[in-house]
């Protein structure tokens, strides 16, 4: 069977991650941190996840002219994700993100966006032929861009929520959001006909919907939590990966829930992506 091709259009970080002992509330320090950097950003992160399931990958980004570029970079590109439309401008930092991580493996994230939110509709191709994968940690306009010119499938991870005009929506054939974003933007918006929505449920699993019905329910495998920051990431890649393949939904969101616990089980974010072994061994 060929590789799955995916393009995906989104976001590229370092994560600067302090381990605290528990997550400081408005206005309280916190003593007793670890610091560690990691790649990350949401499209670097689902793009590298996608690559490691067993996907061709291609990342459409900007990143700056500095130093946090070659760090964020650096595992995408020692597995192998075409990096050719990733943009370095010489004028804007590298998006970094700060994140709390307590004990319990619970985070709080800031993101400063830096170069992508420089991600235009001037950057995306005439033509994206193959699936795309695309999130809102860069421009809605340059998403919506890339929405217009896909030929094939197009999956949108609505995170973080923001207001996205129904154009980009009615051109999603599979919308990912958690229990909050599925709140922000409503069943009526979600659940459209045809359209398959996943919703994330944390520790409890996924559900998939297929318009505003339900055809799949998965609770992931019981794992030790260390840190939670990609799996989100994780799962969204990796349910695109399964229904390309043609899995059945239930097989799908089986297989995302699988590789989303396997990304907690391990510090960071790129750093604790699984590989396709890995996850099949789980599942």
């Amino acid at each position: 069977m060929s590789a799955v091709r995916i393009t995906v259009a989104g976001s590229v970080n370092l994560d600067l991650v302090a381990r605290c002992p528990c997550l400081p509330r408005a206005g309280e320090t916190v003593l007793g941190g670890s610091f560690a950097q990691h790649p990350g950003g949401k499209g670097a992160n689902q793009a590298l996840a996608a690559r490691r399931l067993g996907a061709d990958v291609a990342l459409i980004a900007c990143v700056g002219a500095d130093a946090h570029a070659d760090a964020a970079l650096a595992l995408l590109k020692a597995d192998g994700v075409d990096l050719t439309r990733c943009r370095a401008l010489p004028d804007v930092p590298t998006g970094v993100a700060l994140i709390a991580v307590s004990e319990d493996g619970e985070n709080q994230i800031v993101v400063a966006p830096g170069a992508n939110a420089r991600l235009r509709p001037e950057d995306i191709p005439d033509r994206i032929e193959s699936a795309l994968l695309a999130q809102l940690e860069v421009p809605v306009e340059t998403v919506l861009r890339a929405a217009q010119v896909t030929t094939g499938m197009v999956a949108l991870n609505l995170a973080p929520a923001l207001p996205v005009p129904d154009e980009l929506l009615s051109r999603a054939g599979l919308v990912m959001v958690n229990e909050t974003e599925a709140e922000t933007y409503g069943t009526e918006r979600l659940f459209a006909p045809g359209r398959l929505t996943a919703i994330t449920l944390g520790a409890a699993g996924a559900e998939l919907y297929r318009g505003s019905n339900r055809i799949a329910r998965s609770v992931p495998p019981r794992v030790e939590v260390v840190d939670t920051t990609g799996a989100g990431d994780t799962s969204t890649a990796a349910l695109l990966v399964a229904l390309e393949e043609g899995r059945e939904p239930q097989a799908a969101l089986d297989f995302a829930c699988a590789a989303g616990a396997l990304a907690v089980t391990r510090e960071g974010a790129q750093t604790a992506l699984p590989r396709r072994a890995e996850v099949d061994a789980l599942g």
